[in-house]
């Protein structure tokens, strides 16, 4: 049997293990090192006595391979960005930003919901997790809008899908684990991150508005703030605004050199924010708390990534990724519609794995596929499918293919984000909570189409480094 034929029965059984329930970690990793070791022995004519010899070397390959990746310095990122999430909560900042965007902007039709829309934003620029960001608000806002008669459903599909908004924003650890399955550069995806990021906020916000407009009793507006209010709920917000900067001048500083790593200045955003929370009351036990929820997130990202690991490189071995971007550069269809394809199977794939698993799994394949379709890795812009050199078409999709992450998040049945907001709330069921994201699926269709049609609303940013 050649190797591709093996790569695609491997293949077919870790998807028939993950529809089953398996974790992806568990499928990816087994079925990686059973790929291997099938490998090896295909190449030894199946000799009995060799199988043994097999089994020996693909120990050894599967045993290196996580550790030389995930002992990359630029994976400390992870827990970094994870720690400054939960540091801001306990720091009772959130609470600042909830109630900056509720006095802020709360007066319009839907305004509340708005509001818990621009505020985790805010909290998605210091929190790398979507599922943080979901608890969170799930704690904070779905009160508010409840109390002022917002429907329970839609109340929760805000939280929901407001969460996803930290797959984008900087720090994002969606962004940090694409640059390094696809070995791109770190600072230009999280730069990347921003103006989509903000660009899917507003695209919210204005659904939620039209959505308040259209049905008088959905999202009633919240007045009687006074300007002196407005601006007083600034300063406990500031600290939010000091992180984003010191990321933005680690990564890119416009004025000159850069300052330093990423790591580093999300490091320096970690420090800021433990200060905050020391000085507004954290104590050991939130202390606590807030490195135990890190320590648990991170390692289940790391699980995911070392079983995947296994997995991708079998896959190399198997040059299955090479035989699937010759397929796809052969098909008589554009470059385009080709891509619009992926986009739409990566919907389809969403449905029934989590949203790091699904990128961990296909990026190996897909991702040269993509750029194959471009015209290589290092095509120039005016030779290329998608009128961009091969760097920034990287940085392109990456953007695209998180966004699509994104939408994973809230749709059925596995929408982990949906299912986080039902369990901080006892009164939701996953059922609601699915109930009211469905509007925001229209939002997150069209922000995806404007940032296929003008990828110039991604890649400004990063062209300027």
């Amino acid at each position: 049997m050649d190797s591709i034929s093996i790569g695609l029965w491997v293949s077919g059984g870790m998807l028939v293990m993950v529809v089953l329930g398996m974790r992806v970690a568990f499928a990816a990793g087994m079925a990686g090192f059973v790929g291997l070791v099938w490998l090896r022995w295909n190449g030894f004519d199946y000799a009995p006595e060799k199988f043994w010899k097999a089994f020996q070397i693909s120990v050894k390959v599967a045993g290196l391979t996580p550790h030389s990746k995930v002992s990359a310095q630029v994976l400390s990122l992870i827990p970094v960005f994870i720690l400054i999430g939960y540091l801001a909560y306990y720091a009772r900042l959130t609470i600042a930003l909830f109630e900056a965007a509720k006095r802020w902007i709360a007066w319009v039709p839907g305004g509340l919901a708005v509001s818990t829309v621009f505020a985790t934003a805010g909290f998605a620029a210091v929190s790398g997790a979507s599922v943080a960001t979901a608890a969170v608000f799930a704690r904070i806002a779905i009160p508010e809008m409840l109390k002022i008669g917002y429907n329970k459903q839609f109340a929760a599909g805000v939280v929901a899908a407001g969460g996803t908004l930290a797959s984008l924003i900087p720090p994002s650890a969606i962004l940090v684990i694409y640059a390094i399955i696809v070995e791109q550069d770190v600072g230009k995806l999280l730069l990347a991150g921003f103006i989509p990021g903000a660009f899917s906020a507003v695209v919210y916000a204005g659904l939620i508005i039209g959505i308040a407009v259209t049905f008088k009793t959905v999202g009633p507006p919240v007045s009687g703030f006074t300007w002196k209010q407005r601006f007083e709920s600034l300063p406990p917000a500031l600290p939010i605004v000091a992180v984003v900067v010191i990321i933005i001048f680690f990564v890119y500083n416009p004025f000159g050199d850069a300052w330093g790593t990423p790591t580093e200045g999300g490091a320096i955003g970690a420090f800021i924010i433990f200060v905050m929370a020391l000085s507004r009351g954290m104590r050991w036990k939130q202390m606590k708390e807030a490195l135990l929820e890190t320590a648990k997130l991170t390692v289940m990202i790391f699980t995911i990534i070392w079983g995947v690991l296994i997995y991708v490189r079998f896959l190399g071995f198997a040059k299955l990724p090479d035989a699937f971007s010759d397929w796809i550069t052969g098909l008589e269809m554009s470059p385009m519609l080709i891509l619009i394809c992926i986009l739409l199977g990566y919907a389809v794939l969403g449905m029934f794995m989590d949203a790091i698993g699904m990128l961990l799994l296909t990026l190996p394949v897909v991702y040269p596929a993509v750029m194959a379709l471009n015209g290589g890795e290092f095509v120039s812009a005016a030779d290329s499918a998608f009128g961009m050199s091969g760097t920034m078409c990287a940085i392109w999709f990456g953007i695209l293919v998180v966004k699509m992450a994104e939408f994973c998040l809230i749709t059925p049945p596995i929408g982990l984000n949906c299912f986080v907001v039902a369990g901080v709330r006892d009164d939701l069921s996953v059922q609601d909570v699915f109930k009211g994201v469905m509007p925001f699926f229209i939002a997150d269709a069209v922000t995806i189409a404007l940032l296929v049609t003008f990828p110039q609303i991604v890649l400004w940013l990063p062209s300027l480094v």
